[in-house]
């Protein structure tokens, strides 16, 4: 589910894929690798593949969901453009999004 922000230019964040690859030295402290390694030990769903590429069918729909206008931190547990991520699938994010 879109989850709420306490980042403070964002209401929701929305992350259609979690998870990622190390590319440069610049993922060496990636947060997102750490947050998903804590959400599967609490056993948040979503996270059952700790922080390999995973591209969420069921997350596609967050955001029409909402009532309001919405500011939406998208993919901040991914890397919405990775290599693996399908190019249905992103063009299914970027209907959602559009």
């Amino acid at each position: 589910m879109a989850t709420q922000s306490t980042i403070e230019w964002t209401e929701q964040t929305w992350n259609p894929t979690t998870g990622c690859t190390k590319v440069s030295p610049g993922c060496k402290h990636c947060y997102a690798e750490v947050m998903a390694r804590r959400l599967h030990a609490m056993g948040a769903t979503g996270y059952d593949n700790e922080f390999k590429l995973t591209m969420h069918e069921s997350r596609l729909s967050q955001p029409l969901l909402r009532k309001k206008p919405t500011t939406y931190f998208v993919n901040s547990m991914s890397d919405l453009f990775h290599p693996d991520v399908t190019d249905d699938f992103l063009n299914r994010v970027f209907e959602v999004i559009v």
